[in-house]
């Protein structure tokens, strides 16, 4: 049973941005600052940072350990600052990464890009 300290997450964000393994991990480590889209986004702000169910390989950067990093959970946020427009897609600009303690389970069907959350506090047994 989720003990109710970490039943809901300490910030409190709308939106969630799905993003694959092991692009969020570089996320959360500020090696990836950059998230590259087809389309232009006009949000800015903190947004949760969900790692998504599926692993993209990427060079330099082994599969079995991409496999064991959390996937299908929300694990931290980052902030969206900007975007630019690159030569064939749109650069997302991200900074301030927070990697939450224990990563959240949140209700919703996660989409591929932005998605709405929620979550829930199970009562404890007495």
């Amino acid at each position: 049973m989720p003990s109710r300290e970490n039943a809901l997450p300490r910030e409190i964000l709308t939106r969630a941005l799905s993003i694959r393994q092991p692009f969020v991990e570089q996320i959360l480590l500020g090696e990836k600052t950059e998230e590259y889209r087809s389309g232009r986004t006009h949000i800015r702000g903190r947004v949760y940072l969900y790692a998504g169910k599926k692993v993209a390989p990427v060079d330099g950067y082994p599969d079995e350990e991409a496999q064991r990093l959390p996937r299908g959970v929300i694990v931290g946020s980052v902030a969206i600052l900007g975007c630019h427009e690159k030569k064939d897609c749109f650069a997302w600009e991200l900074a301030r990464p927070r990697r939450y303690g224990k990563p959240l389970a949140a209700f919703g069907v996660p989409q591929p890009g932005f998605w709405y959350p929620t979550f829930c506090v199970v009562p404890e047994r007495k």
